[in-house]
């Protein structure tokens, strides 16, 4: 049984859901949270009860950021040491392989075949602002806070939040929030593109979980994996290459288990029996 070290993973209703836990300091990454993140995705690819990742974090916060303490310890010129971990390969052969173009701490949650929708229910800084980029989908409650927080601490646009940002609200806005460090509400956020929607505080964990649900049982994982894998894969391609690559990804649907289960319920008019074949 794996061990999630400051981090806690339980599996509902289809649902694996990963939480950051370290609610006393608003759950600050560390280098522990960070193989304990790892891990617990790996184990929600590995297990085909799960079909969604939801990411979330446990108290009042999402993330906020770096453990400050961690950051107080860096020498002048100096680099952090990180625990070492198991190289692991997260391309699970359904659509083209993205790996190769997404690195670094997080690349690995674009690679994951399942769809990771972070569940944003209270601030989120820095480190924190670019996991929840890394996500596929991003809700917001309504009274969270994000910030970018890098120029404020004399840091830079770290861990590729220079490449994913301006591709999600535009240049325009990522200068904004890069270079001025200000705090925006979510309702802003939703404005810009940040987070796809806001929902209540009071109801955030419950409508987030409805709308995992609904991914997690009305459509095909075979189908979000391969769209997944498409758009990651289409932000480092010309047109003709993803349109050339969705032909070949659109003959091998035809041969799916999934596809003929997607033709038969509708005919029935029945609820969809996915398999993820």
């Amino acid at each position: 049984m794996s061990v999630y070290e400051d981090v806690t993973y339980e599996v509902k209703d289809g649902v694996g859901v990963v939480t950051l836990n370290r609610p006393d300091s608003l759950n600050a990454f560390t280098a522990a949270m960070g193989l304990g993140l790892k891990r617990a995705v790996a184990d929600a690819l590995a297990d085909a009860a799960v079909r969604v990742i939801v990411l979330t974090g446990a108290g009042r916060g999402f993330c906020a950021g770096a453990d400050m303490k961690l950051l107080q310890s860096i020498a002048p010129g100096g680099t952090v040491t990180r625990a070492p971990e198991a190289k692991q390969d997260f391309y699970s052969g359904l659509g083209p392989d993205v790996g190769p173009h997404y690195g670094g701490r997080f690349g690995y949650l674009l690679q994951a075949r399942k769809p990771v929708i972070a569940a944003l229910n209270g601030p989120a800084a820095g480190l924190g602002l670019v996991l929840a980029l890394y996500a596929d989908l991003r809700f917001a409650a309504s009274e969270a806070k994000l910030t970018t927080s890098f120029a404020q601490r004399g840091l830079i646009a770290e861990h590729g939040i220079s490449w994913l940002l301006p591709r999600l609200i535009g240049p325009a806005h990522a200068l904004d929030l890069l270079l001025s460090a200000r705090k925006l509400g979510a309702a802003e956020a939703e404005r810009i593109g940040l987070v796809n929607k806001v929902l209540p505080q009071a109801s955030f964990m419950q409508e987030v979980m409805a709308y995992a649900r609904t991914l997690a049982q009305t459509v095909s994982p075979r189908s979000t994996a391969v769209i997944k894998a498409q758009i990651w894969k289409a932000l480092c391609q010309d047109f003709n290459d993803a349109l050339a690559l969705a032909d070949g990804e659109m003959r091998k649907s035809f041969a799916s288990a999934d596809f003929k289960e997607g033709v038969a319920h509708y005919v029935q008019k029945r609820a969809p029996a996915f398999t993820g074949g």
